[in-house]
């Protein structure tokens, strides 16, 4: 048992309720209707990858309806749903033709509004992701622009420019697209004649949206509406650093920046500060729903930006509530980077109002096991996680849940899975790779997929006959980690996230929390929070002394008494006299 409360166990279907010392506050006194968000863990569900009740290969959101009494068992405070918007699937749903509606390979608004039911009668919150930097070229928007033509309103929606040289034949600037090649592609005027140019930061099947046009903003006020008026409670924003080009889109200096780092970098295209009064007007707009029902509306950003002092820009008192603090995921295995980041996030983020919100993997990266399988100088995709990978992403996992604020795990984190490395050339759809030609940065490794039950694929994921087979194909080894095997045996991931998320739901201080850095060995990250609880991580491979006497009330690994072992993290309570 990885618990070692005295007297204390747990089981596949019961959850550990610890002897804590000192007051301790429930769910329902704790999670109250407003400001849950500050201390809220959220599931993000990949629904192309999470369950399919069609038997077509492809999840769906009644295979997720029909997951939520999983999530609910896990601990978790709500989940947050992938696109599942009409859409030709170029970018998996983040080229989106229709923001007011269901694809049908997904389902329908139908079964989006069970969904919705399902989850809040089981106390789960439900986020949508909303993509509004960039739609699909097959949005109604982008045709009209096309058949249009040059000056007329319609391409206004859009970023459409004039090439350089003597007809045009140069692309406006010199940017790259993040997912590898120019920004810029060159469309066919009605007339068959080459014609202007527009922007892509992603891919050319993901124009970009112009924001500085009054009714990109208010087409996009009338999708929130729309969703928020079904029930949802919140959004998780995609690229929100973006939106806004510099007015003028000029040469940058380093127009490869995006394309060689796959994030946003080139000062021109990202972060501009006309994108803060959109925030603000939705923070506004979700506050008018909280009035109307008491509700907290939540507004989570992915804000990808170069420090914590600029994220800290994003989550002022009326912006977003919360954005993503990526410093975690992106930090090596390394007690002083990991010690580094922890303390700007506290001092910038949470120094806004606002709470940290921790994470330490998505559906963009390398999965925390193979990851931290790699040597200590930095993250790899070493298929072979062999011992260290697993210990260690276990100990972040504690790590993150004893951290003040809130977190998200990305779903597959709570049974371990590694990073599916070797996947056939055939079988990768990602658009960096078949834009690229390069494997280095491709998505699918992580998005395989999840294993529910059996000895061979699908393992459980799709109902169908023996002919549908799983969008992405799951090796073999999945068997290892599938989701019956993890609840029956209470060592493993799954309990171990469970375990964690009951005793941090048994805390008084979660978002609120404080916390003090403690003195300990060299390779020893240790902390005492304002309610007690101590967290310590021994980022080395040997054996410590432990900073609180006794045996931890949870450990990521066998862990005796008054001992800290190697790649291990530990919760303590202390006493309340030496704090």
């Amino acid at each position: 048992m990885l618990i070692a409360t005295a007297g204390n166990g747990s089981s596949a279907d019961s959850a550990p309720s610890p002897s804590l010392p000192g007051p301790a506050t429930g769910v329902a006194s704790r999670n109250t209707a407003q400001r849950w968000w500050r201390d809220a863990v959220i599931y993000q569900v990949y629904v192309r990858s999470f369950l399919d009740s069609t038997g077509d290969g492809i999840g769906d959101l009644a295979g997720v309806r029909t997951g939520l009494p999983y999530l609910k068992k896990l601990g978790v405070d709500g989940i947050w749903l992938s696109p599942f918007y009409p859409s030709p699937q170029h970018d998996h749903g983040y080229d989106v033709a229709d923001y007011r509606d269901v694809d049908p390979v997904y389902g329908d608004l139908a079964e989006f509004d069970l969904l919705v039911a399902d989850a809040h009668r089981l106390g789960l919150k439900v986020l949508l992701d909303i993509v509004p930097n960039h739609c699909s070229s097959e949005h109604p928007w982008f045709r009209t622009a096309l058949a249009d033509g040059p000056g007329s309103p319609a391409r206004s929606l859009f970023h459409f420019s004039d090439g350089r040289g003597a007809n045009g034949e140069l692309p406006p600037n010199n940017w790259r697209a993040m997912f590898g090649g120019p920004a810029w592609s060159r469309v066919k005027e009605a007339d068959g004649s080459d014609g202007q140019w527009y922007l892509h930061m992603f891919t050319p099947e993901q124009p970009d949206l112009n924001w500085r046009n009054p009714d990109v903003r208010s087409d996009f006020d009338s999708v929130l509406r729309f969703w928020l008026d079904r029930g949802v409670d919140g959004f998780r924003i995609d690229v929100a650093a973006g939106l806004f080009k510099h007015p003028e889109l000029p040469d940058s200096p380093d127009p490869s920046a995006d394309e060689r780092t796959r994030d946003s970098v080139n000062p021109l295209a990202w972060n501009q500060p006309e994108v803060h009064q959109v925030w603000r007007d939705w923070r506004a707009l979700c506050e008018e729903y909280t009035a109307h029902d008491g509700r907290d509306r939540l507004l989570v950003g992915e804000v990808s930006v170069r420090t914590p002092s600029e994220q800290a820009a994003y989550v002022r008192p009326d912006e977003l509530h919360q954005a993503f603090f990526f410093h975690l995921l992106t930090a090596r295995w390394d007690i002083d980077t990991f010690r580094t980041v922890i303390a700007e996030a506290l001092t910038d983020i949470a120094g806004t109002g606002s709470t940290v919100t921790w994470v330490l993997n998505n559906h963009d990266q390398v999965r925390t096991v193979t990851r931290y399988a790699a040597d200590p100088g930095g993250p790899g995709r070493n298929g072979s996680a062999g011992e260290l990978g697993p210990a260690r992403a276990r100990a972040a996992a504690l790590l993150m849940l004893a951290l003040p604020g809130a977190a998200y795990i990305y779903q597959g984190e709570e049974l371990g899975l590694p990073e599916v490395v070797d996947l056939p050339d055939e079988v990768l759809t990602d658009p960096i790779y078949h834009r690229t030609g390069s494997r280095e940065h491709i998505r699918d490794g992580c998005r395989v997929p999840l294993p529910w039950s059996g000895h061979a694929s699908p393992f459980g994921f799709t109902s169908g006959t023996d002919a549908a087979r799983p969008w992405l194909p799951q090796p073999e080894w999945f068997a290892e980690h599938a989701t019956d095997r993890a609840l029956a045996d209470t060592r493993s991931f799954w309990h171990l996230y469970r375990e964690g998320l009951a005793l941090r739901r048994s805390l008084p201080q979660l978002g609120e929390g404080t916390l003090r850095w403690l003195e300990s060995p060299p390779q020893v990250l240790a902390f005492v929070r304002g309610d007690g609880l101590v967290c310590a991580v021994n980022f080395g491979t040997e054996p410590v002394p432990a900073p609180v006497p006794g045996v931890p009330l949870l450990a990521s690994g066998d862990c005796p008494a008054d001992t800290l072992p190697g790649s291990t993290a530990a919760w303590w309570m202390d006493a309340p006299e030496s704090r």
